[in-house]
This record gives C-alpha cells, structure tokens and sequence, in this order.
C-alpha cells in the first residue's frame, strides 16, 4: 500500500508541476519582457554616483491592467539602482517582504533569492528633480513549479538527514536509560502492572515481554507531549515487537495496532499548539486543551477499532463472522454509546457539562498536567536509573549498551525518512495539494461546515509537521488565534499526528517494507481526528 502511495506524491506533484508551469506560459502570467509602468524616487546625489537607493512606486490601477491581478492599494517597494552604458537605462535591485502581492513574491523565489528581484528600470520623463516617470522590466520567469520540486526535493533530502542524525543523542540517552531498566527488570514490572488492558489490545504480544513496557512509555510520553522522549521509546518498541515477528519485513498485526496508537495522535497538552497560539497572542492559549482532547481520543478509538476489523478481514471470512456473532452484545452497545452521544450533544448537554468542567477543574487539571510534563523526564530518568542501582545493574555499562543501539537505529531509519519526504516535497512543491486535491475535498467539506481556509491544515497534517505548523501560524496570523477558524486548526494540530512520517520512521527502524493495511488505518484515524475536531469547537465556539 505505501508503495503505491510514495508514488502516486511523486508521479501527481511532477504531473501537476508541468500542468500549472505550461499553463503559466501560455497564458504569459507573469509577462515576461513586458513593461510596467511606474515611478521612480531617488536622492540628487545619484548624479555623481554608480548606484544609489529609491523607491519604486506602482500604482494599483497600472498593476491591475499589467498582471490582471488587483491589490488594495499602491505599491512602494524599495531597491538600488546602479547606472548602465546607456543613457536612461538603469539596473534595478528590488527587495521584496512579506507584504508585496503573492505573484512578486513567485517571481522572486523563482531566481532561487526568494526577497530578490533584478529588473531594467527606463525613464522616460522628470516629475520634479528627483522623481521620475519611468517603465520596469522584471526578470523573466519560467518554469516555477518544476524549480520548486527541484529545490524542495534535494532541500528535504538534507532536512531527513539532520532528522534523522538529530535523534542520534536523543536515541542512544533513552535507549541507554531503558537498558537499564530492562536489566534491573523494572519494565516487566511495568508491563505486569498494566496486563489487564494490553492483553486486550495486544493479545498477540505476552504480557511480560519487553515491548509491553516500551510501548507504554511512548504512549505515556506522548499523552503528556513529551515527543523528544516519545520517539525513541516508540523505536524501542518496534524493535521488541519485530522479535516476535515470523515474517521478518512484514508488519504484524501488534505494530499495525500501536502505530494506529501513535498516529491518532493521543494527547493531554498539546504543547506546541499552545505555544503558537500563545504567540500569536491569544488570550486563552490552553483553550484547545478540551477539544483536543475530545477529538484526540475519537481519532484513537477509531484507530483501535479499524485496525482490529483489518486484523479480522485479514483472518479470513469466517472468522470475521464467528468472531462478530460472539461480540453482538458489546458492537451493539458501543453504536449505542455513539449514539447517545451524538444526541446529548445536539441537544446542548455537551455544552453544559463543558462548562461544569471549565468552572471547576479545568484550571486544576490544566496545572496538574503542566507540572507532571515538566518532571517527568526527570523523574523518568532518576527513577530509572536508580532502581538499577538498587538492584545491583552495572548502570554505566548497561547505559552505554544501550545507547550504542541507540545510534544504530538513527542511522538506519534515514533511507526511509529521505524516501518519504523527498515524495511529500515534491507533491506540495508541484502545487497537487492546493490546486487538484483541495478543490475535489472541498466537494465532500463544504456540506459538512468545514471552513475553506481550514482545509489545507486538514491535509497538510497527515503528511508534514513543519508544513501544518507553518499553515496553522499563518492561518492565525490572518483569523485570530480566538476566532473560530484559529480554534479550529488548533485542534487540528493537537490531536491528530503526522501519519507518513511515523510510519517511514517506525517501519524503518526494522526494516519493514510490507506495511500491509497500516497506511489507511492511520489515515482513516486521522480523518476521524479532523471531524471529531470540527463538531467539537463548531458545537463550542461555532
């Protein structure tokens, strides 16, 4: 499945990158060689001098005709000018910012200096001494898709390395910590203490096995958003499981259920999210920390419960059928709950214990999970390592031992990350997600009360960390950190996970290359994370 999914990114972001760049030069939209008419400012003393600053000013109607785009008010855009061989031609450096319209700003990162423009500047007539009437000639532009799948596919390659080699000191101290741990037989102890629940979820793994214990710690870490720590627990954990694997590049079906754990995103603070808002100047950051939470765990409970129909299909027929004969009772209650839920929430009963909880114990709750996230790595590491020196382990050795498995892993993972997101670079770079897939989606969202501007947050977040971060803070920027669509894609972010790079980490880890059903349970789980999200505030902040 993920083979045919790494490229299909890869065949519609170079497909669409030669659609839009031939459609541009057909349609001349950035007309090349052509002359925008303008004004130039500039000090006297560029008389005497090769090169001087001034002001380009464009007015709005001349760049309206020229472009057929319009803007809300004159262009004044700073440059230098520097003299040439002829007479009233002059060369021009123009500085582009974050203000200038979207179609500058393409020109410049078209030359590969994204706050860059070279032009020819004419005068024509003298306004006053050190004003002039004047045509400019931009630097001519092509093929702006295809340069951008370029650079952005061999600037990932490098960012998957760092990635990659960046996990190297945080794997080899986690690893190192849990080696001790396993010796002095604190993880079996762990895993005993939570036999009840894993033997349900994970009835294939035996209750005392090492995993057991790995796996808890990263869902632990990554419920207080604790995802430095998260991250190497889950690759330890995937390594305890692949012991237990009979067909060795294979996922079986205890990786598929934890990796739908992680991709659903479970969380209690979500920190990062917090911290954007907090930026951005809300008044209430932390407000997103109920409605994450609410579309957190429908997004795992989703993830949980597809994964294990995919465990049964997989079974075969018969199976399938004994099995949901034998859990008539439960399946019919859970569609029970589901709907007494979504009951109690139209009629305004999720409203009113919302804010039974704020007024009582959100601040309380809020505070006590703060604390617990800001001491629990120390805790974790102390406790560790001092129940294996109560227990007579070797812990510098043992540490060391496990910190070189640490590095190994690191390295190991990094063909499968450049692989991944070379392929997410090149679909977002050749323009498929904003111009094909949000306008066939938004077929399927704008019945459901989706806002548009948060749609490319919904897709984004499956396939890229920096990407939706990056949407998210400018959405806010432009909506408000408070406003409904600020709220919205907050949520988003809190409580659903980055589904392609977990599993190129995960899987890569132990070298599994057939993914199986793996893929669309975590998409599937994040799909109910994005509309979990979008009843929650609309039934809150709507």
């Amino acid at each position: 499945m993920l083979n045919y999914v790494w490229l299909a990114l890869i065949l519609l972001g170079f497909a669409s990158a030669v659609y839009l760049d031939v459609s541009d030069i057909t349609s001349n939209k950035f007309r090349n060689n052509g002359q925008l008419n303008c004004t130039v400012e500039y000090s006297d003393s560029f008389k005497n001098q090769k090169t001087t600053d001034a002001k380009i000013i464009v007015s709005k109607k001349s760049f309206g005709e020229f472009y057929n785009q319009s803007i809300e008010n004159d262009l004044v855009i700073p440059a230098t000018l520097a003299k040439t061989n002829q007479e009233n031609l002059y060369q021009a450096f123009i500085k582009i910012d974050n203000s200038a319209p979207e179609l500058l700003k393409e020109i410049a990162a078209s030359s590969g200096k994204e706050d860059d423009i070279i032009g020819q500047i004419k005068f024509y007539s003298t306004l006053d001494s050190s004003k002039y009437s004047a045509k400019i000639t931009l630097e001519s532009v092509s093929f702006v898709y295809l340069k951008k799948v370029t650079n952005e596919a061999i600037k990932i390659a490098g960012t998957a390395v760092e990635i990659a080699l960046g996990l190297i000191g945080l794997m080899a101290m986690w690893l190192g910590v849990m080696k001790v741990a396993e010796d002095a037989g604190l993880i079996k102890i762990i895993a005993n203490f939570i036999k009840p629940v894993t033997r349900r979820i994970f009835p294939e793994i035996p209750p005392d096995h090492p995993a057991i214990g790995s796996m808890v710690m990263n869902i632990s870490a990554n419920m207080l958003g604790l995802g430095n720590a998260a991250t190497p627990f889950g690759l330890k954990a995937m390594e305890e499981l692949d012991t237990l694997n009979p067909n060795k590049g294979t996922a079986t079906n205890s990786m598929i259920t934890f990796l739908a754990i992680n991709t659903a995103g479970l969380t209690l603070i979500p920190a990062t999210a917090i911290a954007v808002r907090a930026a951005a100047g809300s008044s209430d950051p932390t407000i997103i920390i109920g409605t994450t939470m609410f579309a957190a765990f429908c997004s795992t409970l989703t993830g949980l419960t597809m994964a294990k129909l995919f465990h049964l299909i997989s079974s075969g027929k018969e199976k399938f059928l004994e099995t949901v004969k034998r859990n008539l009772k439960k399946i019919l209650f859970i569609i029970l709950v589901i709907l007494s839920v979504i009951v109690l929430s139209s009629s305004g009963a999720l409203k009113f214990l919302s804010f039974i909880f704020n007024e009582m114990t959100f601040n309380l709750f809020k505070r006590t999970i703060e604390i617990i996230s800001v001491i629990a790595i120390p805790v974790i590491i102390v406790s560790f390592i001092g129940f294996g020196a109560y227990k007579k382990v070797k812990v510098y050795e043992q540490f060391v031992e496990g910190a070189k498995e640490g590095f190994n892993i690191a390295v190991r993972i990094i063909p499968y990350l450049v692989a991944m997101l070379v392929a997410i670079a090149i679909f977002r770079a050749g323009g498929a997600m904003n111009n094909w897939l949000v306008p066939i989606l938004k077929i399927v969202t704008d019945p459901l009360g989706m806002p548009a501007e948060a749609l490319p947050m919904a897709l984004m977040r499956p396939l890229s960390g920096s990407g939706s971060l990056g949407i998210m803070a400018e959405i806010m920027k432009v909506h408000g950190p408070d406003s409904f669509i600020g709220i919205l894609v907050s949520t988003f972010f809190g409580s659903t996970e980055t589904t392609f790079y977990v599993l190129a980490v995960y899987f890569g880890a132990v070298n599994i290359k057939n993914t199986r059903y793996a893929l669309p349970v975590g998409l599937i789980a994040d799909v109910a994370g994005i509309l979990a999200a979008l009843f929650i505030v609309t039934l809150l902040y709507g």
